[in-house]
């Protein structure tokens, strides 16, 4: 794969692109696409049953990424009117009943300029769900086996409007056995697995917004008591939880949760790695 900026370069480009992939395909066949300099990643969550009915029920971003790994997940994704959102997300929609879709699925997108751009349809449930029950008021694990058993879905076509009333900017965390290394200069190694037996576990008792920590065979799936922010609650959830035996990357969340671009909804896809370079030179 190559970035072609110039069209003086693009024949170069080719031959070589094209002996790559004879070589490592067997075949030089290629294709051209537009190359997005900071687009972000965006999710539109749907579900179909088996008598024709499709719905879309909201959508994510996820576009705090390392290694191209998904690390915080946010519903619905800041900043996209929903007169730019919703015309995508009822031809998500649309397209499920146009080829008999069964099940839920989740359609992915490259979102920058106002524009998006498809990436792919993953078939199946995917781990960053909660944040769009949540938003949505459905139950999507309980919603696909119905579906899976014949029932009808019992959802009118169409968007699902969101329960803003009720919660504000879920967010889901995923933690890990993994040394953040705050305090040293930031590198691969720093993220290396932490090894050990995880002896004890202990979970902020309130919670305001929502937030799910993921920690090795565990869920933390906590709805809050009461409506409030995203950003520093979940900073603060976080920080509530406490962990023994194991050192994990709880650190690295709080301070990302406490960063002021992120809280403004300011980022694409490369701006955790920027943030982690910068904090490696600081």
């Amino acid at each position: 794969m190559r970035v072609v900026r110039e069209i003086d370069g693009l024949h170069e480009a080719i031959a070589l692109t094209r002996e790559e992939a004879r070589q490592a395909f067997g075949s030089p066949e290629l294709y051209m696409e537009k190359f997005l300099e900071q687009p972000r990643h965006v999710e539109i969550q749907v579900l179909c049953d088996a008598h024709g009915n499709a719905v879309w029920l909201g959508h994510r971003d996820c576009s705090m990424q390392r290694r191209h790994q998904k690390v915080v997940e946010e519903a619905p994704a800041p900043g996209i009117a929903p007169d730019v959102i919703g015309p995508v997300g009822m031809a998500c929609a649309k397209a499920c009943r146009q080829i008999g879709y069964r099940g839920v699925g989740t359609f992915e997108f490259l979102y920058e300029d106002g524009a998006f751009y498809f990436i792919e349809m993953n078939t199946r449930l995917q781990v960053e769900h909660p944040v769009t029950e949540m938003t949505s008021g459905i139950d999507i694990v309980h919603a696909q086996i119905r579906t899976a058993q014949g029932e009808l879905s019992g959802f009118a076509p169409g968007r699902r409007e969101m329960r803003w009333a009720f919660f504000r900017m879920p967010h889901q965390c995923r933690g890990s056995r993994q040394l953040p290394a705050f305090g040293r200069p930031y590198h691969r190694s720093c993220f290396a697995r932490g090894a050990g037996h995880s002896r004890r576990h202990a979970y902020p008792r309130r919670l305001q917004g929502f937030a799910l920590l993921r920690l090795p065979d565990r869920q933390v799936d906590r709805p809050c008591a009461d409506p409030g922010e995203g950003n520093g609650e979940n900073a603060r959830c976080a920080r509530g939880h406490a962990g023994g035996g194991i050192s994990t990357n709880l650190p690295f969340l709080r301070a990302l949760f406490e960063d002021e671009s992120f809280a403004r909804g300011e980022t694409d896809i490369h701006y955790l790695e920027q943030w982690l370079r910068q904090r490696r030179t600081a």
